[in-house]
């Protein structure tokens, strides 16, 4: 499997579906914007239960508050699950799934080769960060 994400390209931060957040997401992001967790948890998340995900942009804008005509603007402390796109558990589980995926994003299949065993063991992070979500 090859990846390498492209520049200018934001597709995977476009697409439906929420982002979800670990705890540990939370408190990055709030440190890197330099406001406490709880402020961040104020402005930015929805909390049902255990699950956090950020809230949706008011309509009309793109699906993430943090992205920017330049990209992520929280890029270095980006969450678990934007930061393990493409290598997620129903994209790396067949070849298929993987050319399927490519269609939509211009990143797979260019770059240096990540080894099956690689790919699968970051996809796991998934899972054991969401344990409560299903399609992880």
């Amino acid at each position: 499997m090859r990846f390498a994400c492209q520049k200018g390209c934001t597709k995977c931060c476009v697409r439906g579906g929420f982002v979800y957040l670990t705890e540990s997401d939370l408190k990055r992001a709030a440190d890197y914007l330099d406001i406490t967790p709880r402020e961040f948890e104020d402005r930015y998340v929805i909390r049902y239960r255990r699950v956090l995900r950020l809230r949706r942009p008011p309509r009309g804008q793109d699906h993430c508050r943090f992205l920017t005509p330049d990209g992520c603007s929280i890029h270095p402390v980006k969450p678990t699950q934007c930061r393990t796109y493409p290598f997620w558990p129903t994209i790396v589980q067949s070849n298929a799934a993987w050319a399927i995926e490519g269609n939509f994003c211009p990143g797979i299949g260019k770059g240096v080769l990540v080894q099956i065993k690689t790919a699968r063991q970051i996809a796991t992070e998934l899972p054991r960060a969401f344990p409560t979500l299903n399609g992880f």
